[in-house]
């Protein structure tokens, strides 16, 4: 077949409204790739979706329990079309334990893109995932513009965006309201772009978290520019495990033209995250935090703790800078300060509640 436009709904394929595309759509994609001789699915090739697909309400009929849709070893590809990637997840949420405890039943994920490179997606919607919306593992040069992900607030481990393992991600004009974070950046991550990313409903815009594994590789280069976080319960965070099992960095992190609107922990870095309570907090992290700032962030905080820096103990963050703090409390827990241990951050032009004062 000639290179060309393989539509799932003619003849040939023969999808049809409210019934089950499956197989027209492995078919219509395996014929696609076919015809970009020599070598399949090597050459440039656009997937554009128009409409809504939907996903199996309780998951039982995907080949993974935890993936519906998986691009994988491709070069060239772009998603677009502005359609909609429903999956259906207010079930799963219900039955989602994952909060509570660490070994959990695999859910689905939305949308898969393992080593995909020099690709771009665009102009779609990923909406109520059962679990992340986005999973980005062992890509490079890979883009988001102008994607939206939407699930309730209360839609639990529902991560807009999580990258891993990748170099040369660009997230930008996109908005993401999710029950998790908003978007999360995992390790091996080097050389990520955020632009112009609202985020709320959420848990914010997060490095980590890290430290939880064996082998886990560093994380650099983290660039997050001209955000606007609304309601969420954070604001921009890093997160490590305490008791590592090895050590790792973070580093070359920055955070800069950030509004806060009435976010909770609006700058956090957290190297005790144990969300479920089990690990050995006496144990310090491992993963050395190294080179970050936050410059000219902005707008209210709903809790009184607006600046949190909590390093690890005997392994503490370096060259941590804060320029330009401008944060007021919107609630009436009493006044907005900040709290730190194991950093010495350099301040420039900085409120004194917000000075980031070194604890024991």
């Amino acid at each position: 077949m000639a290179a060309g436009d393989f539509d799932v709904t003619s003849a040939q394929y023969g999808a049809k409204p409210d019934s089950d595309i499956t197989q027209a759509l492995a078919n219509a994609w395996k014929d696609a790739c076919a015809s970009t001789s020599p070598s399949p699915c090597k050459a440039p090739i656009e997937m554009q979706v128009q409409g809504t697909l939907q996903a199996p309400e309780d998951g039982s009929q995907l080949s993974k329990p935890d993936t519906w849709i998986d691009f994988s070893y491709l070069d060239k590809l772009t998603l677009s079309g502005g359609g909609t990637f429903d999956g259906q997840g207010a079930l799963a949420w219900k039955q989602n334990d994952c909060h509570k405890k660490a070994n959990c039943n695999s859910i689905a994920i939305n949308l898969r893109f393992n080593f995909v490179n020099n690709s771009v997606v665009k102009d779609v919607t990923s909406l109520n995932s059962k679990n992340f919306h986005v999973n980005v593992i062992g890509c490079n040069q890979f883009t988001f513009q102008d994607f939206t992900v939407t699930a309730p607030g209360d839609s639990i481990n529902t991560d807009g965006i999580h990258i891993g393992r990748s170099t040369g991600v660009n997230i930008t004009d996109t908005k993401i309201g999710t029950g998790d974070d908003c978007i999360s950046i995992g390790d091996g991550t080097k050389q990520l772009t955020v632009t112009k990313v609202t985020c709320g409903p959420g848990h914010g815009i997060s490095i980590g978290s890290l430290g939880r594994y064996p082998k886990e590789e560093p994380v650099e280069g983290i660039n997050v520019r001209n955000c606007t976080l609304s309601k969420t319960t954070n604001g921009v965070r890093i997160k490590t495990w305490p008791a590592s099992p090895d050590a790792s960095t973070a580093s070359d992190i920055h955070f800069e033209d950030i509004i806060m609107d009435d976010v909770a922990n609006p700058i956090i870095v957290d190297q005790e995250y144990c969300p479920w309570n089990n690990c050995k907090k006496e144990a310090p992290s491992k993963i050395k935090v190294s080179n970050v700032s936050f410059k000219n962030i902005k707008g209210t905080s709903s809790s009184p703790v607006a600046v949190k820096i909590a390093c690890a103990k005997g392994l503490p963050c370096e060259k941590v800078e804060m320029t330009d703090i401008d944060l007021k409390y919107s609630g009436n827990q009493g006044s907005i300060t900040s709290e730190c241990s194991n950093v010495q951050p350099t301040i420039t032009r900085v409120p004194n509640a917000l000075a980031c004062a070194a604890k024991s």
